[in-house]
């Protein structure tokens, strides 16, 4: 950006220029990066306007390229429980897969958050790792959230806070610091991913799909949604802002919820017929 615009006054930007910008750079470059590009130059602008030096942002309204939805993955049962068992944190793994916690949740877990008899996870802390440095903050949204896990998973984690204090991670790191979260390369081959992390290591010896352990959180809506959750139920656990963006990003999981009201349809309208046609009888 700085090859482009650091020789121009801002004065001399005009919006058509930077359309033109945005047009140029999206031949070369992936549209997360142009969209990043931009926001960067349109925040620079922002502080010409409050300056006074700009009357208008000529970066505003400007055409953006739409980044292409990318298609969740939905692992089986069998499948995450063989990486589970393949990788060197099994409990971590299937608490992901099925609590939908974000890596910074899992990270930031201590034993005191763990409600063993209601089966319960309390959501207050958020672990993430910023230039090599974990900052502890609030979770997303800065909204606490008890989370429940099934049954089978309370023996495992009971086992893996024994000997612990309160205030201990449940799934430390090196030395007992916070676990850093496992690349995932894509352009690789197998054997390269493999060797990256342990994670990648895991879904290599299971032969599982190449997902990430965010992925998993997509994972943990799709066991929610088969197991008969609704949509308020799976944006509590997975800790979204409103069922709208629960919709928003699993719509698909909520098709055969569309087929039912279809069939509920047919059902009453057959009900309504047929009972007319037995009172005209």
């Amino acid at each position: 950006m700085e090859k482009r615009w650091g020789n121009v006054a801002v004065s001399d930007i005009r919006r058509t220029t930077v359309q033109q910008w945005v047009a140029d750079l999206g031949g070369v470059r992936a549209p997360t990066t142009v969209i990043r590009a931009h926001g960067v130059l349109a925040s620079i602008l922002d502080d010409a306007v409050d300056d006074r030096r700009l009357l208008t942002n000529p970066a505003r309204g400007v055409k953006l390229p739409r980044k292409a939805k990318k298609p969740h993955v939905y692992l089986s049962h069998r499948q995450v429980h063989d990486i589970a068992e393949a990788s060197k944190h099994p409990e971590l793994v299937l608490t992901l897969a099925y609590c939908g916690l974000r890596w910074g949740e899992a990270a930031g877990l201590q034993v005191k958050h763990l409600d063993m008899l209601r089966r319960r996870i309390l959501v207050e802390r958020n672990a993430v790792e910023v230039a090599g440095v974990f900052e502890v903050g609030t979770p997303k949204g800065h909204k606490r959230r008890s989370v429940p896990f099934p049954r089978f998973l309370a023996e495992r984690l009971a086992k893996q806070c024994e000997g612990k204090g309160s205030d201990a991670l449940v799934f430390p790191g090196h030395h007992g610091q916070f676990l850093r979260q496992p690349r995932v390369r894509s352009g690789a081959d197998a054997e390269t991913r493999a060797r990256d992390s342990w994670f990648s290591a895991a879904l290599h010896d299971a032969g599982a799909p190449r997902v990430t352990p965010h992925d998993l959180r997509h994972t943990a809506a799709s066991f929610a949604v088969s197991a008969g959750a609704n949509v308020k139920a799976v944006q509590r656990m997975l800790g979204h802002s409103s069922a709208a963006m629960t919709l928003d990003v699993y719509a698909d999981l909520f098709e055969d919820d569309l087929n039912a009201v279809a069939d509920r349809l047919d059902e009453a309208v057959s009900a309504q017929i047929v009972g007319k046609t037995w009172a005209s009888d």
